[in-house]
This record gives structure tokens, sequence and C-alpha cells, in this order.
């Protein structure tokens, strides 16, 4: 029987990077994304895969696709719960409708989707893995919602294993480190760049392509025993301590 994966987030980055990987060791690949034209654009080059547009801060856009897809009866074997946003700010410039805005994205988003999707990750004793963020175990400057938000990512994965485990369903956090994104590299300066280099014990930015294989892992039998954890994929960087002199403003 072909696995079947749903990955959020799907149309860049991280996101494209898992579903690419999923479609090479021959899952059936289900892409999501908000954004319609970039996804469209990215799906034809992974093999196999089906283009989803949704926002999995909806909650009824969420609860009619996860209807749609009960239609089909196929069941679940992963869900990869990756959207979300990345919005930095200082403390006192983050108004309530920022911080709400990045709570729906990169929390309730990851709530709604999981919630939706139970009864189909059940019916293939299926795996969640959600994306959280280095920043979900480390504090650093200007993350007030960001990282709150990714630190109840992490925790609401434990939540989920705890009570889903006695269906079958493993649930798994991963924390990336600093990725060498577009986005990143595009908002980065010199001197960030350079004093992530110093503080990450390898050297150097994780690849899309690091975090997938890490994401893809979680998902297969060769985890079946992994429930429960949060896993940094951060080429050692939580283990150098509290802060980046380069960020603090």
């Amino acid at each position: 029987m072909t696995k079947i994966a749903l990955v959020t987030g799907a149309a860049r980055g991280i996101g494209l990077a898992t579903s690419q990987l999923f479609a090479k060791d021959g899952w059936r690949v289900l892409m999501l994304d908000i954004d319609g034209d970039e996804l469209h654009r990215a799906a034809p080059d992974v093999q196999g895969a089906e283009p989803v547009v949704c926002d999995v801060s909806d909650a009824d856009a969420v609860a009619r696709l996860a209807a749609e897809m009960a239609a089909g009866k196929d069941g679940l074997d992963a869900l990869v719960n990756n959207a979300g946003i990345a919005d930095f700010g200082p403390i006192e410039e983050t108004d309530f409708a920022r911080w709400r805005n990045v709570m729906a994205n990169n929390l309730d988003g990851v709530f709604l989707m999981s919630q939706a999707f139970t009864p189909h990750l059940k019916a293939r004793r299926g795996a969640i893995v959600n994306i959280a963020s280095i920043s979900a175990l480390r504090a650093s400057t200007l993350r007030v919602a960001y990282g709150t938000s990714k630190a109840g990512v992490a925790h609401l994965t434990q939540q989920q294993a705890v009570e889903l485990g006695e269906h079958g369903i493993r649930v798994n956090c991963i924390c990336p480190g600093p990725v060498r994104t577009k986005l990143a590299m595009a908002v980065h300066s010199q001197e960030i760049i350079d004093a992530y280099h110093d503080a990450i014990p390898l050297g150097r930015y994780g690849k899309e392509a690091e975090i997938a294989e890490a994401i893809t892992w979680l998902c297969s039998d060769k985890a079946s025993f992994v429930t429960g954890q949060r896993l940094a994929v951060d080429g050692g960087f939580e283990a150098t301590g509290i802060g980046l002199p380069a960020l603090r403003g």
C-alpha cells in the first residue's frame, strides 16, 4: 500500500524539500499551502504530488478539507505541520494584532490540522511531525511572539503524543536551527551570518534537505518507537547558550 503524506507550507523551503524527499521515497504527497500561485509552480517538480490550497489558520477551511479527504477513505500515514510565518520584532512593537497573527499561523494551524486529520491518521496508525524552531528551546531577542508560538508547538507535540499514542499515532517535533533558505539569506546581514557561524559548533547554516531528512525519518517505520520528542536539528546551536549579540537591538 502506497504511503500518503500531507505537508503544509509545502510551496517552498523546508516544506518543499520534505515533499521532494517523500516523493523520492515512493510516498504519495499532498502539498498544502496558502500561496496557490507558488504552490502550483512548485508541485509539478515533485513526482506525483497533488497541490492543495488551504489556510491552516482558518478552522472552517481545514474542516472542509478534512471532510473532502475523508470521502476518499484513503487515510493518512503522515502529517507534517510545517506552515507558519517568521515575524520578528521588539516587544514594544508587537501589538496584539501582530501577536494574534503569529499565533494563528504558527500554533493554531498546528492544532487545527492535527485535530481535523486525527481520524485519517488513526486509520493508518500514522505519524505527525510538527515543525517548531530552535526558538522554542532557547530565548532570543525580537522573538516574543514567534518564540512563544514555537514553544507552544513543542509542548502541544507532547500533549498530542500522550493522548494519541493509544491509537498508534506517533507525534514528534523538529526544532530547526538557522537554515540557509532564500528568505534567510535575503534578510540576514553579513554580520548576522558571521555571528551564527561563530555560535554554531558545526560552523554553518543547515540545509533544507537536512531538515527534511529528519522529518521523513520520524515519519518512517525506522522511528516506530519514537514519540513525544523534540529534536533540535541545529548543528549544535542549542548547546552553545543564550543570545546572539548581532541580533540585539
